[in-house]
Formats: structure tokens, sequence, C-alpha cells
């Protein structure tokens, strides 16, 4: 189990016969390369999920120089499952990725795959992370096969308190009615859940929600777009494409 807060990583693991916990700020780099030499001693990685995520109101720069929420959302699990790469195929893991219904708002133009050009949106920034994570899974699917699969997929609007810290693109919902409306957080994970664990039903690079494959936007259907991030993100992580 692996979060931000030691104290709240620890607590979970605990609830989890005990698991071990390890804490890491995507916002850090050197912080994922540190969690990447440490779960590279497991002997086995079945399945790595990307969960962790956030939106922020104004644009922030990270110590490595990038938008927050493109590093927090994407790159910090990009260089993770990279660095990983040994392990994940000796494994013949699964990497699963938490996307949204969000990234079809994000489609970019070529050059703007990670910090989109104009005045900085809480919501465009979310998108466009959230876009980067499906084009990521569809390029990580035709990379790695057939050794490692990779799906992503939308937990829909799940009331937790992710966002409300920060005023990102979500925080407002939850000081209002609107939580009544949506849905638990078991609920949210119950698709994250069966990818994890399902033997067929499942697509590999593909976009699922409601433990079903769904539609995604044309834009996160373009190979090019997604070889061209791909090679993007190594660059902007010290990593060969």
């Amino acid at each position: 189990m692996v979060g931000r807060s030691p104290e709240k990583t620890a607590a979970v693991a605990a609830d989890l016969d005990g698991a071990r916990s390890a804490t890491v700020d995507l916002a850090r780099l050197d912080d994922v390369r540190r969690l990447a030499a440490e779960l590279a001693e497991l002997p086995r990685i079945d399945v790595l999920v990307h969960n962790a995520g956030a939106s922020f109101a104004r644009r922030e720069l990270t110590v490595d120089g990038h938008e927050r929420t493109a590093q927090v959302d994407h790159l910090g699990p990009y260089l993770l499952t990279r660095l990983l790469e040994e392990r994940l195929r000796a494994s013949g893991a699964r990497v699963v990725t938490t996307s949204s219904f969000m990234h079809w708002a994000g489609g970019s133009r070529r050059g703007h795959l990670l910090d989109s050009a104009g005045p900085y949106l809480a919501t465009r920034a979310y998108a466009r992370a959230k876009w980067c994570n499906v084009l990521f899974t569809r390029e990580l699917a035709r990379r790695w096969a057939p050794e490692v699969t990779a799906t992503c997929f939308d937990p829909g609007a799940v009331a937790t308190s992710f966002g409300a810290a920060s005023g990102g693109v979500t925080g407002l919902a939850f000081r209002t009615p609107l939580t009544a409306f949506m849905r638990t957080p078991a609920q949210g994970a119950d698709t994250l859940v069966w990818l994890a664990t399902a033997d067929d039903g499942w697509r590999n690079g593909g976009h699922h929600a409601d433990r079903s494959p769904t539609w995604t936007a044309p834009s996160a259907r373009d190979d090019v777009r997604a070889r061209e991030l791909w090679e993007l993100s190594a660059r902007l992580v010290g990593l060969p494409a």
C-alpha cells in the first residue's frame, strides 16, 4: 500500500491484514525513484494500480519543473511503471490506472500533450492528465505485450475528499448536497478491483466503466499521440523512449 501520508497509508495497510506500506509524493520524482527501488526488491508484482491523483486550483510547478497536475496524475505513475519494467515483465503483471470520463475534454494539439497553452484552468489540466492516462494505457499495452497487460477505468463521481483541500476541479462538489448523489468509495473502487482480479471481460489497452469496456474519446485512440506522449514523458523523466 503506497500513499503520500505515512499515517493514513500505514492505517490502511494495517486494515489489510498487516500489509506493508510505503510513502511517496508523486510531485517529487526522486521519491518515485526511491519507491521503485524498494518495490523492485519484491519477488514479484502481479498487479500495479495507479490510483493516486490530484487537481489544483492554481498552476503550480513541482521541484522537477513540471506542471503539478501533469506530474502527479501522469508523469509520476509513468516513471514508476518504467522503472519497474523488469519486475513487471517477469511477473506477467497487470497495470491498472484510474482515469476519468473527463478525458473526453482533454484532447490536445500535438506539442501540448502535457501542459496546454493559454491561461491555466484546473478543469483543463485535470482533463488533460486523465486523457494522458488513457493514452499511456494504450501505448503500454502495445509496447509490453504479451508479458504485461494494461487497462484503465472511470470510477464515476465518488464522494471522497478529492480536490477539496486544493480547491481543484471537484473541490466545490464536496461542500454541497451533490455528495448525496455520488458513489461511495467502495462503489467507485469496484471496477478497479474487477480489473485487477478478473480473468476476462476486460480489454487490454482499453478504457472501462462499471465492469465493462467503454467508449474512449477519438483523440485518446490515436496511436501516434500515444507514442508521442510516451516519448515525451520519457524525456521529461530522464529515461530512453
